[in-house]
């Protein structure tokens, strides 16, 4: 969603969107729309782990929190603060876990993933060639020369829940085509 007044375009759209928050400069935020941001990438993934947390100790499980590779750079992304920051406190809470919880087998880790193709574009208002030209103009940006398929994204997903990955705890994995290291 856009603020009012505005539209969607390849210009003013960062790579990063989801379709539950509202983009807005400071002036314009409203206290329903962060609390819901802060709800959906930050709250949730708290309160769901804690509810697992008997079966995961059971089975030796892994939590794989979601996050955004735009939250491994320094670079600030007008409008999009508030994400950042539930997404950066994401990060921290991925941490802080795999520390607390590897004495009980169960590892914290999480996915990164940069621009990744699912249309979400177009659920926000882009038409198809506006969506199209966004992908064509960020992947320009992208070192692997193009962006994710949700297949990707959700390999890695499931790749880091595996038990071959069980050393692995409190890592952040950028699954972004190389962009979040330009």
């Amino acid at each position: 969603m856009c603020p009012a007044g505005r539209t969607a375009s390849p210009s003013r759209s960062s790579p990063w969107i989801h379709p539950r928050r509202r983009r807005a400069p400071l002036a314009e935020l409203d206290r329903t729309s962060v609390e819901r941001q802060f709800s959906t990438d930050l709250v949730a993934p708290a309160f769901l782990a804690q509810g697992a947390l008997d079966a995961l100790e059971e089975t030796g499980g892994t939590i794989v929190n979601v996050s955004t590779a735009a939250s491994l750079t320094t670079q600030g992304f007008p409008d999009n603060a508030v994400y950042m920051a539930a997404k950066a406190g994401l990060n921290q809470f991925t941490r802080a876990r795999a520390v607390e919880l590897a004495p009980r087998g169960i590892r914290v880790v999480s996915v990164a993933p940069g621009v990744t193709d699912t249309g979400i574009g177009q659920r926000l208002g882009m038409s198809d060639d506006q969506y199209q030209g966004f992908l064509e103009q960020i992947s320009q940006r992208i070192p692997a020369g193009r962006v994710a398929t949700a297949e990707e994204v959700a390999w890695w997903i499931t790749t880091l829940a595996e038990p071959g990955g069980s050393y692995l705890t409190g890592a952040i994995v950028p699954v972004d085509g190389g962009l979040s290291l330009t």
